[in-house]
C-alpha cells in the first residue's frame, strides 16, 4: 500500500470541479482520444455509475471510473494512476475499491491493452482474461 494515499469515492460535484486534473492525468498518460474531446469526457464522467480517486494531500494522482448498471455487470472504463505514481501500489488500491464495492454484481470487466505487464497486474487482482473462460469481446471504436 502507497504510504501517504487515500483512496475514495468522488462526488458527481466533484468530479465536475477536479475536472482539469482529471483530464491532466489522461493526458499525462497520453490518452489524447480523451483530451481532444475534453466535453465528451465530462458528459461520460456525469453518466458514470462510480469514479474513485487517489489523493496524495489535496493533489490527485490516480483514478478509477466504473460504468454500467451495478448489478449484473460493472465495467472498469478507466484506470489511471500518474507516471511520477506509477509502480506504488495505488492501481492496485483503486482496483480493490472497485472490487470491494462491487464485489456482488456478476461480471467485472475491463478492456486493456496485452502487454505482460498490464496482463500480471490484473490477474494478480484476481482477473481471467475472457478467452480462458471461452469468451470473446466485440468492440467497435467511434472513429473523429
Amino acid at each position: 500500500m502507497s504510504a501517504g494515499v487515500t483512496i475514495r469515492e468522488l462526488s458527481p460535484g466533484e468530479r465536475e470541479s477536479r475536472f482539469g486534473e482529471i483530464l491532466g492525468l489522461y493526458g499525462a498518460v497520453g490518452w489524447t482520444n480523451y483530451t481532444a474531446r475534453p466535453e465528451t469526457l465530462l458528459a461520460g464522467y456525469a453518466g458514470s455509475l462510480a469514479v474513485w480517486g487517489a489523493l496524495v494531500g489535496d493533489e490527485l494522482v490516480g483514478i478509477a471510473r466504473v460504468v454500467g448498471d451495478g448489478a449484473t455487470i460493472v465495467f472498469v472504463q478507466d484506470l489511471i494512476v500518474a507516471p511520477s505514481h506509477q509502480r506504488t501500489g495505488i492501481g492496485t488500491q483503486l482496483m480493490r475499491a472497485v472490487m470491494e464495492r462491487f464485489s456482488d454484481v456478476y461480471q467485472l470487466e475491463l478492456l486493456t491493452d496485452d502487454a505482460p505487464r498490464t496482463r500480471a497486474f490484473y490477474e494478480s487482482l484476481g482477473l481471467a482474461r475472457s478467452d480462458t473462460m471461452g469468451c470473446v469481446a466485440y468492440v467497435r471504436v467511434a472513429r473523429g
